[in-house]
C-alpha cells in the first residue's frame, strides 16, 4: 500500500487545534486518584479504567476491558489493514501515592498554567499514554499504513503482578511486530534520552512486632526491645549508607560490568552532575565523579530504604517504646541479576542478623536490556529529531517498569522506550507536572515514528 506524501501537511495544524481536548481529557484522568498501592482506592482504580476506555473508544478503536485476578487491563485496537505492520503501545494510568506535605497544589485537582500542567499522574504516565493517543489518531486518518494496539494497564506502580496473567491470557490477539512504551525520562530538556535497559524491582516489607501496645520509656525502657532500633540495625547490617554498597553476601554475583563502549556513549550523551543534581532536587551525592554517578545510576543494583514506620511522629516526643515497626525497602535490580536468588539471600541474612524480623516481598519486576541500533533504533532517532530538533542520546535507565519484559518475551518483538518525561517534571515526587511543549512535541514524534515503522524494509533516505 502506498504512503500518502501528504502525511505530514497537517500535522502542526492538527496539533495546534487539539491543544483544549488534550488538557481536557488530561485533566479527567488526573482527577481519579488512581493510585494502586491503596486497597481504598479500588473504586477510583475502576472509574479510571472506565474513563480511559471511553476516551479510546471516542478515539475510533476498538475497546475490551480485561479483568485479571487484580486490577483490569484495558485493550484496544486501531485496524487499517491486515497485511500493514502493526506496533503495540504500552503506557500505565495508575499512579503513585501523594502524601508528601511538599505539595502546593492539591495533587488531585487538575491544574493549567501557561504551559505547564501540574497533578498526580501528568508525566507518569497518564500525559504520555493520551500524547500516543492523539498521534495515533492522526496517522490512522491521515492515511499511514499500520495498526495500532494500546495496552493501558492499572498495576505498573505495584510491579505489575498480573500483566503476565494479562497477557498469557490474550497473547493470540496480540501479535505484533514492535512494541513501543513511553514511560521514562530524558536527561534534560535538550537532551531527548532513549533507554535501552531498565532496572528491575524487588520491594520488600521488613516488620519487627516486639510488644503490644506502647510502653512508658522510664517504666521499661533498658529491658523492652526497642524494633525501630533493632530494624535500623538489620537496615546497617544489609546496607553501608555512606557508599551505597550493599552488604548482603552474593547480592552482586551476577552483575554484568558495563562495557567501555558503552560508557564511552554514556559520557558523551550530554549528562551533567550539575544538572542532575538540580532537576533531582538533591543536596550532596555519595560522589561527583560523572562516570561513577552513571554507573551508579544506570548499570548498577541498588538497595533503598522508603521509610520507616513505628512508633511516636506526631509534634514534641511522647516517651514510649514502640510495640512494632516497619521499614519499607526496595532493591533495583541490573540485567542478569536473579529475582528469587535475590530474595533468598536477603531473607537468609535478615534472619541470621534478627530472627523476629518478618520479611515480605512485595512482587517483583525483572531487569530488561535491549538494543541501541538497529530499525526500530532508527526510527526512533529520526522521529526524535524530526520533532524537538536534535538527535536523542541512547542510555541505560535506572528505573522499572514490570511489563517491558512480559511484552517482550510473550510477543517476541522489539521493545522501544520513547519517553516524554523531563527530570523537573517530579516522577514520583510532589508537585508532578508535565507541559505543552513535550505533549505537542511527542505527538509529532510519535506521529513520525508511526509513519518510520510502516516503511521499515523500504529504502529511504534520513
Amino acid at each position: 500500500m502506498p504512503i500518502p506524501s501528504s502525511v505530514f501537511d497537517g500535522v502542526e495544524k492538527y496539533i495546534t487545534n487539539s491543544r483544549q481536548e488534550f488538557e481536557t481529557l488530561l485533566g479527567g484522568l488526573v482527577e481519579i486518584p488512581s493510585i494502586s498501592a491503596d486497597p481504598e482506592q479500588r473504586d477510583s482504580i475502576v472509574k479510571a479504567a472506565g474513563l480511559a476506555a471511553q476516551y479510546l473508544q471516542d478515539f475510533g478503536a476498538t475497546v475490551e476491558m480485561v479483568e485479571t485476578p487484580g486490577n483490569p487491563v484495558i485493550m484496544a485496537k486501531m485496524l487499517t489493514d491486515s497485511g500493514n505492520p502493526t506496533i503495540t503501545i504500552y503506557n500505565h494510568i495508575d499512579v503513585q501515592p501523594a502524601q508528601e506535605p511538599e505539595w502546593i497544589r492539591e495533587p488531585f485537582s487538575f491544574r493549567v498554567e501557561g504551559d505547564q500542567y501540574f497533578g498526580r499522574g501528568c508525566t507518569d504516565d497518564k500525559g504520555p499514554a493520551l500524547t500516543a493517543l492523539f498521534a495515533a489518531r492522526y496517522a490512522i486518518g491521515a492515511g499511514v499504513p499500520i495498526n495500532i494496539h494500546f495496552i493501558w494497564e492499572l498495576e505498573e506502580e505495584i510491579g505489575s503482578p498480573n500483566f503476565e496473567h494479562f497477557i498469557d491470557r490474550k497473547r493470540s490477539e496480540l501479535a505484533t511486530d514492535s512494541v513501543l512504551v513511553s514511560d521514562t525520562v530524558w536527561l534534560s530538556r535538550n537532551i531527548p534520552a532513549i533507554p535501552y535497559s531498565l532496572r528491575g524491582m524487588l520491594p520488600v516489607i521488613l516488620t519487627l512486632q516486639t510488644g503490644t501496645e506502647d510502653a512508658h520509656s522510664g517504666l521499661t525502657g533498658g529491658a523492652a526491645r526497642n524494633p525501630i532500633g533493632e530494624l535500623c540495625e538489620v537496615i546497617a547490617a544489609c546496607l553501608d549508607s555512606r557508599t551505597g554498597r550493599v552488604k548482603i553476601p552474593g547480592f552482586y554475583d551476577d552483575v554484568i560490568p558495563v562495557t567501555e563502549e558503552e560508557m564511552s556513549n554514556f559520557l558523551s550523551s550530554g549528562f551533567e552532575v550539575d544538572g542532575f543534581i538540580r532537576d533531582s532536587g538533591l543536596i550532596k551525592l555519595r560522589t561527583l565523579d560523572k562516570r561513577e554517578i552513571i554507573d551508579r545510576i544506570w548499570c548498577q543494583p541498588t538497595f533503598e530504604v522508603h521509610g520507616i514506620v513505628g512508633g511516636y511522629t506526631g509534634p514534641g516526643i511522647k516517651t514510649v517504646v514502640p510495640p512494632k515497626a516497619e521499614a519499607k525497602i526496595s532493591m533495583r535490580l541490573v540485567a542478569n541479576q536473579d529475582a528469587p536468588k535475590i530474595s533468598q539471600a536477603l531473607e537468609d541474612f535478615v534472619k541470621r542478623i534478627n530472627p523476629d524480623v518478618q520479611v515480605e516481598f512485595m512482587g517483583s519486576a525483572k531487569a530488561y536490556l535491549g538494543e541501541f541500533s538497529g530499525d526500530y533504533a532508527d526510527a526512533a532517532r529520526r522521529s526524535i529529531n524530526y520533532a524537538f530538533g536534535t538527535d536523542p542520546a541512547f542510555i541505560r535507565g535506572g528505573g522499572s517498569i514490570g511489563a517491558v519484559l512480559t511484552l517482550r518475551d510473550y510477543l517476541q518483538a522489539p521493545v522501544v522506550l520513547i519517553g516524554l518525561s523531563l527530570p523537573e517534571h517530579g516522577y514520583h515526587a510532589p508537585n508532578e507536572n508535565f507541559d505543552w511543549v513535550q505533549a505537542s512535541g511527542g505527538m509529532k514524534a510519535f506521529v513520525k515514528y508511526f509513519y518510520e515503522v510502516s516503511t521499515i524494509g523500504i529504502p529511504h533516505s534520513e
